[in-house]
């Protein structure tokens, strides 16, 4: 069958600057259909909700299956599905009713099909026992069902007993969701489901997108079991991997920082088999907001399987960060081979006296978008009386960030220069006395709606 699914999912959908999560790829693989006949029975909600655009969008994706299945294995081009396979119908809201046996007839089974509609609540528990009650125990036929659905059980008993039952026997359950407007319980998909979860579910919010799914999952369950894989995993450069996990099937390096190479020799070959490779990101860089993980991941394999992986989102909240004074340029030096010793001139530079840096950092909360900030800093040094001595003013413009909502804006990197002649602290002598300081810091916007009003004459 070739790679039946393929996932790239992240454990977190938020992190703070500098934060960590975990990547998951997952493969999962099934044999020749040809050399490995397949009883699939696709069992397909007919709920309510899936009124409208979903249910025509299903039953689209459905037929092209069908269809896909049926090229495959029919030799003879007759509409018939061949080398020992069938496909049965199940569809669902209140009770599940098996709309055809496991046959061959594609026109049989596009008819079953073209005549569903929608309406009613969701019953997952009977559409599993339904689906179960088509197989025939006694066939050494690959088992399957392809389970639709576009929300939550609001009917009959608890689905996942049926579907752990189901498994128990070897059957193997592929979960596709519809999340909508509804919402849908994506975990109970994932207990449903074959292992490992992240290939054998498939979810989408765009129910145009359903039929695409069917057509992958029917294309790759018609080619044989993957060989030779090779995966190539390559990060943006916002992120850099810190480490991998032993992969469940095949060996697994990091090429550099941001990039891995995930190596197969055999997948699903003779028998479904899942494989997951996980690893641990960190956020680097100065991106924010929200942002796409992959650079790029590409898949190769010895029976040229067509595969991809989704590319998942993190919002990154770093807020914005500014820093208003840039550090002293470099003076470069080079010392040549073989030189012992070099003499070099850096050039002049004033020393009146001998102080300190005081770097300050502020982080003003809610800039709103497209919005500059007047920053002002004044800084003062306390005696041991609390008089205050004037040490310095700034002011700063705080450029105005494009992000959608309200954020905090860092500033970092204030700098004042405090030479140790002008310390108050009473003693004398030495450059490490105790000083003391009072920050002030005054803000608001630049950019505003104010205008006067017109004088009315």
């Amino acid at each position: 069958m070739g790679i039946t699914n393929s996932n790239k999912e992240l454990s977190a959908t938020r992190i703070n600057c500098g934060g960590t999560f975990q990547v998951t790829l997952s493969l999962a693989a099934e044999p020749n259909i040809l050399s490995n006949p397949t009883d699939i029975v696709l069992v397909l909600d007919r709920s309510g909700s899936m009124a409208g655009s979903p249910l025509a969008n299903l039953k689209s994706g459905a037929r092209k299956f069908i269809d896909i299945i049926a090229e495959a294995t029919d030799e003879a081009q007759d509409g018939e599905i061949g080398f020992g396979s069938h496909i049965g119908i199940v569809s669902f809201s209140d009770v599940a009713t098996q709309d055809t046996p496991l046959i061959t007839s594609v026109a049989d089974l596009k008819a079953a099909v073209n005549t569903l509609t929608a309406g009613g609540s969701t019953n997952h528990a009977d559409a599993f026992t339904k689906a179960v009650q088509l197989f025939d125990p006694a066939s050494t036929n690959e088992k399957v069902i392809i389970l639709f659905t576009d929300g939550n059980t609001t009917a009959g008993n608890p689905p996942a007993p049926v579907a752990a039952a189901a498994k128990a026997d070897g059957i193997i359950i592929y979960c596709i969701g519809l999340s909508g407007n509804r919402g849908l319980d994506e975990q109970a998909l994932n207990d449903w489901s074959s292992d490992p979860d992240s290939a054998y579910v498939a979810i989408t919010p765009d129910d145009a997108e359903l039929e695409s799914i069917f057509e992958d999952l029917a294309t790759n369950i018609s080619k044989p079991g993957a060989t030779d894989i090779v995966i190539n995993d390559t990060v943006s450069s916002c992120f850099k991997i810190l480490s991998l996990s032993t992969p469940t099937k095949g060996t697994a390096s990091l090429v550099n920082s941001t990039s891995l190479q995930w190596k197969i020799d055999t997948l699903g070959a003779k028998k479904s088999e899942g494989a997951v490779l996980e690893f641990t990101v960190s956020h680097v860089g100065s991106c924010s907001g929200l942002v796409e993980v992959n650079e790029s991941v590409t898949y190769s394999d010895a029976e040229y399987n067509v595969v991809t992986f989704p590319s998942p989102e993190i919002e990154l909240d770093c807020g914005n960060v500014v820093i208003p004074e840039p550090c002293p340029e470099p003076v470069r030096i080079t010392i040549d081979g073989c030189e012992d010793t070099v003499e070099f001139d850096a050039g002049a530079l004033g020393l009146e006296s001998l102080g300190r840096i005081l770097t300050l950092d502020v982080t003003l909360q809610n800039v709103c978008p497209h919005k500059r900030v007047a920053l002002a800093v004044i800084l003062n040094e306390v005696d041991s009386y609390d008089n205050e001595y004037k040490r310095g003013l700034k002011t700063i413009t705080v450029p105005a960030h494009t992000l959608s909502t309200c954020r905090d804006v860092t500033v970092r990197c204030i700098k004042f220069v405090l030479p140790e002649d002008l310390d108050v602290s009473g003693s004398t002598g030495s450059i490490c006395n105790k000083r003391y300081f009072k920050a002030r810091f005054i803000a608001h916007y630049i950019d505003n709606d104010f205008a006067c009003c017109s004088a009315i004459v």
